[in-house]
């Protein structure tokens, strides 16, 4: 996107926590760069690993990242113990990939690109080849690798979907504050009219962050949403976010709701939304890729943001989604805190779940 600027997170060094905030840039006309975390301008060079000249915030982002894939990568790791390259290694590193919800059609693809790699480099030691598997894992991961852009568009228009649980209006409270601090002028439209005290959670980390809400107690989702992107062409706004409600994608009568709100939409911006994200829990596995399939074929996904994968995430289900559904991944998340929330960088995630 030529003229908008991008949420660049990973990029560079998070900023210190909320209590002394790192400086942002100022604002030039419609296009800034809006940080998500921090403030700059390129990755680390993919191949170099964590150290300590590393960006501190980011440094423990990535540690709590390994921490949260690290079942899935010991599971992995051990098919690389023995000493030998043959067809039970590659078999039992099937059965691992598929354990890590890796799904059947990534598998496959990583597997005939590992045994096209170690064929070419010639290896012969086991761990050679779990380097040669981190490779072709971030080379698969990579058309997930995109940043978010603001500022082409006035009001750029976001509306956020996801199943309850997921952590979406977090995620909502989490971007906001970074987009506030960016001198980013935000309005939330609380949307998500049907599940108990989502408005009043929405509300809570609008009062935090200093920005606008539109709401209405008990209203049509559509009418609010449709209130707030006037409001925010109005007011000069620079970002409106919808949070919608939680939605399973089997409840036909409900994602019509979300379509309808995306009409609406349109119907208050010409163009708009700018921006459908999906945010999905990294827990669920296979079930978040049958996820990102079900919105984006009603909705048109344009992002997506994959929180929990602190937890028990297996993590491999984002090689599913490269390979079946390759939407960018925006944004993931590691914990509760405003860090935790961070861009995706491919070649990052390869190394946390695989070494």
């Amino acid at each position: 996107m030529a003229a908008g600027s991008s949420v660049l997170p990973s990029q560079v060094p998070a900023p210190a926590p909320l209590a002394a905030t790192a400086p942002v840039p100022q604002k030039v006309e419609a296009q800034v760069a809006v940080p998500v975390a921090a403030t700059a301008v390129a990755h680390a060079p993919a191949t170099a690993p964590t150290t300590a000249a590393e960006p501190a915030p980011r440094k423990s982002w990535l540690d709590k990242l390994r921490q949260g894939l690290r079942k899935t990568g010991s599971s992995i790791a051990q098919v690389f113990t023995g000493t030998r390259i043959d067809d039970d290694l590659y078999e039992e590193l099937e059965a691992a990939l598929l354990m890590a919800d890796t799904g059947v059609k990534a598998t496959e693809f990583l597997l005939d690109d590992l045994k096209r790699r170690v064929k070419e480099s010639k290896a012969t030691d086991p761990q050679a080849v779990r380097g040669l598997l981190v490779a072709a894992l971030a080379e698969l991961l990579k058309p997930l690798e995109k940043s978010l852009q603001v500022g082409e568009h006035t009001p750029t228009v976001m509306m956020v979907v996801g199943v309850n649980g997921a952590g979406k209006t977090t995620s909502i409270g989490k971007l906001t504050r970074h987009l506030a601090e960016a001198q980013q002028r935000v309005l939330l439209a609380a949307a998500d009219t049907f599940r108990a005290a989502a408005r009043e959670q929405l509300a809570v980390w609008a009062d935090r962050t200093q920005v606008e809400i539109v709401s209405q107690e008990g209203g049509d989702p559509s009418a609010v949403t449709f209130d707030a992107v006037v409001a925010g062409r109005a007011r000069g706004c620079d970002v409106v976010i919808a949070d919608t409600a939680g939605r399973l994608p089997t409840q036909l009568h409900l994602m019509e709701e979300l379509k309808k709100i995306r009409r609406v939409i349109g119907k208050a911006q010409e163009g708009a939304p700018h921006e459908v994200l999906l945010v999905v829990d990294g827990n669920t596995g296979q079930n978040a890729l049958n996820q990102v399939k079900a919105f984006d074929d009603a909705l048109g996904l344009t992002g997506l943001v994959v929180t929990k994968l602190d937890g028990t995430a297996k993590g491999g289900v984002l090689a599913a989604i490269a390979r079946e559904r390759p939407i960018p991944v925006y944004f993931i998340g590691v914990g509760e805190k405003l860090e935790d929330l961070q861009t995706f960088s491919a070649q990052e995630f390869a190394q946390a779940l695989l070494e």
